[in-house]
């Protein structure tokens, strides 16, 4: 099972009162990136692994997706997520992705947002995905770039001239990676980026664009605070498709 760090009171706490907590998506700042990597959503079966608080959920709802489903293991997130959302074509679970199965053919979307990367198991998961998607169907989600994850002792270190510089160790050493963010001992699996992007590949689908991310200049005008994400890649996006075969993953 999934590690269920949100429903720890400390780790839930601090997570409330992140600004992508707070103002939703519009206080994520990759989400632009995102928006546009994302396919028309009219008329679209939508699911949403990890949805959190529901803030895709209820904006894919408003891009015309006809049904939306929001799935996460933590009963706090959910219960707001409830609380939040008075549409019955969005609808939430309890779900841990370890586990995770859904009906073949039953989504022209999966969506997710930094939560793949708390999977130990990722093959897994990506196979239950592929088979859940109609032919054609999209697969966007974001993770922790390797990089950034990649360290035993992740944290910036002060270099003789007074920059600063990210550590990258141990990157070709795959696995869990132990650290206290917002808690201690929060649990997250450190893979390649080869090694994503192939697991994507050998499922069956076609990789349709990696996103790096960092700030545009804009927004490192508007937020100074931003200027440190130009110096390593924190998340990389991910869109991939299915293809239009009938065939299903196992």
């Amino acid at each position: 099972m999934a590690q269920n760090i949100y429903d720890t009171p400390e780790f839930f706490e601090g997570y409330s009162r992140l600004p992508r907590s707070v103002h939703g998506l519009e206080g994520a700042p990759e989400w632009p990136a995102i928006q546009a990597m994302l396919p028309e959503l009219q008329g679209r079966r939508v699911v949403d692994l990890g949805c959190g608080f529901g803030w895709f959920t209820r904006w894919a709802r408003m891009q015309g997706a006809s049904q939306v489903l929001g799935l996460d293991v933590s009963e706090n997130m959910l219960a707001r997520a409830r609380a939040d959302t008075a549409d019955p074509a969005v609808q939430y679970a309890m779900a841990d992705l370890e586990t995770l199965n859904l009906s073949p053919g039953e989504f022209d979307l999966a969506y997710s947002s930094l939560a793949f990367h708390y999977i130990e198991d990722f093959g897994r998961l990506v196979r239950r995905v592929f088979r859940s998607l109609t032919p054609g169907a999209h697969l966007v989600f974001t993770i922790e770039h390797p990089i950034y994850m990649a360290s035993t002792r992740p944290g910036w270190l002060a270099r003789e001239d007074g920059q600063k510089t990210w550590p990258v160790d141990s990157y070709a050493i795959e696995g869990a990676r132990t650290t206290d963010w917002l808690a201690k001992g929060v649990v997250k699996y450190h893979r390649t980026l080869g090694t994503t992007l192939n697991t994507l590949i050998t499922s069956g689908f076609t990789i349709r664009e990696v996103h790096e991310w960092h700030p545009t200049q804009q927004q490192i005008a508007e937020y100074p605070a931003l200027a440190a994400e130009m110096e390593r890649p924190m998340m990389v996006l991910i869109s991939a498709q299915r293809g239009t075969e009938i065939g299903t993953a196992s």
